[in-house]
C-alpha cells in the first residue's frame, strides 16, 4: 500500500495478517527463555480451580475441565513472564495491528493487556471454536480504516512445548475475521458443546515448536484440536488492545508487580495514572 508505514514489520507479515488474520513468528523465544518460563510454571504448586497461588489464579471455564487449566495473571509468576509483556519479538506487531498512534487511543499509552494466562491441557482435552467476524463485537474486532489497523484485540499465543500432530494445536479458520456470516458448523463445535475445531470445514491446525508465537486477531474463528497424545500442552497467551480498555476478568496487577515493572511495562498492565489495584479483586482462596 502506497504511503503505509510498516515500521519494523515486514510487508509480508502485514499482508498475511490482513489476509488470514494471523501470522506465526518462528523462534520468537530462545531455548533459554522457554526453559525459564517452564521452570516458573513447575515452581507453582498444583491447586484446584478457583484458588490462588500468590497472585496467580487457577481458573477453568464451566466445561468440566474440557479446555484444561488456566493460570491467570501469569505475569505475576516471575521475571521470565514479565519479559513477555513487551517482548521485542512481537511488541511492534501489537502496536501496529492495534493501531491508534497519534490519536486518543494512545491517551494512556500504546497498549493495554486485558488478560494473560498459561493454559495446561492434557490428553483428551480441547477448547471449542469461538469468535469469528459474526456477530460483530467491538472488543475483538478486526478493522483497517483510514490507512491504519484498528484491531480491538490481538493475541500472542506462545508455545512453551512442541505442538505437533496429536498435541491439540490451535485451530483457525483463515479469513474468518472478515466474515459477515457465522460458520455453518459452529454450533456443533462451539465452546460448551464438547466439540473441537478440527472437525469443521475450512479450519487448519497450527503446529508450532516451543518458542514459536502465533499472533492473531481475536475476531478470527478459533479453538483447538483434541489432544490425543500423552503429556501436557503448555501455552501462554497475552491479549493486547487499546490503552482505554478494561480487564476481561476481575483481576488487577498486584502492587508488588507494579513496583517491579519498568515504566513501559507498568503502563501496559495498568495504564491509568490513578489505578487502584485492590478494586474489585476476587477474594483469594489459597490451597
Amino acid at each position: 500500500m502506497t504511503g503505509f508505514d510498516y515500521g519494523p514489520i515486514s510487508p509480508r507479515e502485514v499482508y498475511f495478517f490482513d489476509l488470514n488474520g494471523y501470522i506465526v513468528l518462528k523462534n520468537a523465544l530462545s531455548t533459554e527463555e522457554v526453559k525459564a518460563l517452564n521452570q516458573c510454571i513447575d515452581s507453582i504448586p498444583e491447586q484446584e480451580p478457583g484458588t490462588f497461588c500468590g497472585n496467580v489464579h487457577f481458573h477453568g471455564y464451566k466445561d468440566d475441565g474440557q479446555s484444561g487449566l488456566n493460570l491467570q495473571q501469569i505475569y505475576e509468576a516471575g521475571e521470565p513472564f514479565e519479559r513477555l509483556i513487551d517482548h521485542a519479538a512481537w511488541i511492534e506487531h501489537m502496536k501496529l495491528f492495534v493501531g491508534g498512534q497519534g490519536t486518543f487511543d494512545h491517551a494512556h499509552g500504546p497498549l493495554f493487556i486485558d488478560e494473560n494466562f498459561v493454559n495446561l491441557r492434557g490428553s483428551g482435552k480441547a477448547i471449542g471454536m469461538h469468535s469469528g467476524g459474526y456477530p460483530s463485537i467491538l472488543r475483538n474486532q478486526y478493522r483497517f480504516h483510514g490507512g491504519r489497523f484498528m484491531c480491538g484485540q490481538v493475541n500472542a499465543l506462545i508455545a512453551l512445548t512442541n505442538i505437533g500432530p496429536g498435541d491439540g494445536g490451535t485451530v483457525l479458520v483463515p479469513g474468518s475475521h472478515k466474515s459477515n456470516f457465522e460458520h455453518p458448523d459452529l454450533k456443533k463445535v462451539a465452546m460448551g458443546t464438547g466439540g473441537f475445531g478440527d472437525l469443521i470445514e475450512g479450519a487448519i491446525e497450527i503446529q508450532m515448536a516451543a518458542g514459536d508465537v502465533l499472533v492473531f486477531v481475536d475476531g478470527l474463528c478459533h479453538g483447538s484440536a483434541k489432544r490425543s497424545n500423552t503429556g501436557i500442552r503448555r501455552i501462554a497467551v497475552y491479549r493486547y488492545g487499546p490503552s482505554w480498555g478494561n480487564f476481561r476478568h476481575q483481576y488487577r496487577p498486584s502492587k508488588e508487580l507494579l513496583k517491579r515493572l519498568t515504566p513501559e511495562r507498568r503502563q501496559m498492565v495498568a495504564p491509568y495514572t490513578m489505578w487502584d489495584s485492590e478494586f474489585n479483586q476476587p477474594e483469594k482462596t489459597h490451597a
